[in-house]
């Protein structure tokens, strides 16, 4: 590595070691899709998320780890303009979209899979991937991305006239990501994909993440288990207490002592 080039997973922190972290973050995504610029997101008075930089390159599979309460979700929930940014600059395919309404993201290819999933339990399989589809009004290609998803998410074929609220959590899950994938987004945000589910059923589902991934679907995944998370992912964001304080390529936060010693459960 070139004295010059700040290390992938350099801490983030004031002054310059700030900058190296948002120079290796950027080098890692030379065609941004999804910039964010000392975002600052609060609920009430309660600073959740401190001023943060991330940036996601069209076509990365790029991950936001960290313990519970750290801003993740507020993250993505600020993205998406489900909160009120309180400062700073969300930019999308290069266009400033700060503060825009949802309904008008999910037409420009933005999607999200809450925590939780936020089916539609009493609607069968099919009737929650057609509200999906709500944006859209081309018939013929909304019956064929019907039959997308159900390639993708065989089980859901099986089961597609069965209401949702009788699927098991990983079932609810795949409807979640394939109801997302009814709209036909650019960049999906997943939150907390694996939570409340059996070790089986989370591989399946990160099996699935991959399978959306290799289709160039751009994707910011927030999860606790950093392990698999990283696994998947090319690169990675660590969130502690509302701030970003590691960002690197997958591979090396996998491999860093911080990283190992916090989430992975190892002891230096």
């Amino acid at each position: 590595m070139n004295p010059a080039t700040p290390s992938p997973s350099a801490p983030y922190g004031g002054g310059a070691a700030a900058g190296l972290a948002k120079e290796a973050a950027r080098e890692g995504a030379r065609h941004p899709l999804l910039e964010l610029e000392r975002l600052a997101l609060s609920y009430g008075g309660i600073q959740a998320v401190k001023g943060i930089d991330i940036v996601v390159g069209d076509g990365e599979l790029v991950c936001l780890i960290g313990a519970n309460g750290a801003g993740k979700t507020t993250t993505l929930k600020g993205i998406c303009g489900l909160l009120p940014v309180k400062r700073g600059t969300i930019r999308y395919a290069g266009e400033d979209i700060t503060g825009r309404p949802p309904y008008t993201l999910v037409r420009r290819g933005l999607s999200l899979v809450p925590e939780g999933r936020g089916m539609f339990g009493a609607l069968t399989i099919d009737e929650n991937l057609a509200m999906g589809a709500y944006a859209r009004s081309d018939r013929e290609a909304i019956r064929g991305d019907v039959e997308r998803v159900f390639a993708l998410f065989p089980r859901l074929k099986e089961r597609r006239r069965q209401t949702a609220g009788t699927l098991s959590g990983g079932e609810q899950q795949m409807l979640a990501i394939a109801r997302a994938m009814m709209s036909r987004p650019r960049l999906l945000l997943l939150d907390e994909p694996s939570m409340g589910l059996a070790p089986l059923m989370v591989q399946k589902v990160f099996e699935t993440i991959l399978a959306v991934a290799s289709e160039g679907v751009t994707i910011l995944l927030v999860e606790q288990n950093a392990k698999l998370a990283l696994d998947v992912s090319d690169r990675g964001y660590v969130m502690e207490s509302g701030e970003v304080t590691l960002a690197g390529r997958a591979a090396d936060l996998l491999h860093d002592p911080k990283v190992r010693a916090a989430y992975l459960g190892e002891t230096a």
